[in-house]
């Protein structure tokens, strides 16, 4: 029975975000994998929300990877764009609601300020460096990217394009299809 739902999982996405010189970029495949075949390969799964301040990305079950991206909307609103009060309460109320703890889905979420990586489980994660990754090609992406920043001068959206461009290359689950949203901030 195992085998069986593992060969009919729905894998989804490489999502892949990185901050450098004063640039916010994050990224994603557009590739929908059913079991092993490629079922689209063109899904929307980053977005820039809040006033066009904030980029996500989101890897998982498309529905509930809107869910999150609405959820995490309506706090933003409520906190007045602070990324880290509303990814914060996201977090808690995606633990602890009865609904939206049986979500499957990671999302990424960063701003000039912040970066997180929020899971349903009830993590919060910030990175230790500048990089985070998900997705089924997320470690290929996260390798990638680290190696760009430390031998190159790409800038943010570019690191985010070669290191999703390597992953696309490895990973059977992530297409070149690349979208890359930036932001240019004042740090």
């Amino acid at each position: 029975m195992t085998d069986l739902l593992e060969k009919k999982r729905i894998r989804s996405t490489t999502i892949l975000a990185v901050r450098r010189n004063g640039e916010i970029a994050i990224g994603g495949d557009g590739q929908v994998t059913l079991g092993n075949t490629a079922i689209k390969h063109s899904a929307r799964k980053i977005r820039k929300i809040y006033q066009d301040r904030v980029l996500i990305g989101f890897a998982g079950s498309a529905s509930d990877a809107l869910t999150l991206y609405e959820n995490l909307e309506k706090k933003l609103e409520q906190y007045r764009g602070n990324l880290q009060k509303a990814a914060v309460e996201l977090a808690r109320d995606w633990r602890s609601d009865r609904i939206l703890r049986r979500v499957d889905a990671l999302m990424i979420a960063i701003n000039e300020n912040d970066s997180y990586l929020i899971s349903g489980t009830g993590d919060l994660i910030i990175p230790d460096d500048n990089v985070l990754a998900i997705g089924s090609g997320g470690s290929i992406a996260l390798a990638a990217a680290r190696a760009l920043l430390k031998y190159s001068e790409l800038t943010a959206a570019e690191v985010v394009a070669e290191a999703l461009r390597i992953t696309s290359e490895i990973c059977i689950y992530t297409n070149a299809k690349i979208e890359i949203e930036s932001i240019k901030t004042e740090k």
